[in-house]
């Protein structure tokens, strides 16, 4: 990997070429899998989402030469591929997240309990109905439903494990800011 490389206008205009060659559809093009990517590195609890997927460019941007000629398809999916190795270099290098402490506080247990109740509540019905269907069963189990819960709902099972994690980043803001509200 050349350290020293860094995105120019030359090459910047040379990846919107690659995109499509009517500049405005690849502008478009080139906004739509900037903003995919810095969801999918969200959706994966990446701390710094703008910067990898600043980085998942600059590395396509780099290559461009290379897969111009070869790479066939959606140019996206080699996006795709591309912020996939970025993020498993970001798992190497972020040191592993220190444990919560063991809550032996039953109270506290109690009204985090409540906060997720009342957080569940707020949700409207259809995701409420998701998120509890989601995270029922175990092992195979599991599998199973949440195959034939993205069936029913029409939608891959990708789309569903994205929803999914949509909703459940939504009740963890939601119950923390309850906790910290509730009076102790």
């Amino acid at each position: 990997m050349k350290k020293d490389w860094a995105l120019t206008k030359e090459s910047f205009d040379a990846l919107l070429a690659w995109l499509d060659s009517n500049p405005e559809s690849a502008a478009a093009k080139y906004e739509v899998i900037r903003s995919r990517l810095i969801k999918v590195f969200v959706c994966r609890g990446c701390q710094q989402a703008e910067d990898l997927t600043d980085e998942t460019i600059d590395r396509v941007a780099r290559k461009l030469d290379e897969i111009r000629t070869t790479f066939t398809g959606e140019p996206l999916r080699y996006f795709y591929g591309v912020a996939n190795k970025v993020h498993l270099e970001y798992l190497r290098r972020k040191p592993a997240p220190a444990p919560p402490a063991p809550v032996d506080d039953q109270d506290e247990i109690e009204r985090e309990y409540d906060c997720l109740e009342r957080c569940i509540q707020k949700l409207s019905a259809d995701n409420r109905e998701l998120v509890l269907q989601y995270y029922q069963e175990d092992k195979q189990a599991k599998i199973d439903n949440r195959k034939r819960l993205a069936d029913q709902l029409g939608i891959a099972l990708n789309a569903l494990r994205i929803r999914a994690c949509r909703i459940r980043a939504t009740l963890l803001e939601c119950v923390q800011k309850c906790v910290h509200e509730l009076p102790v």
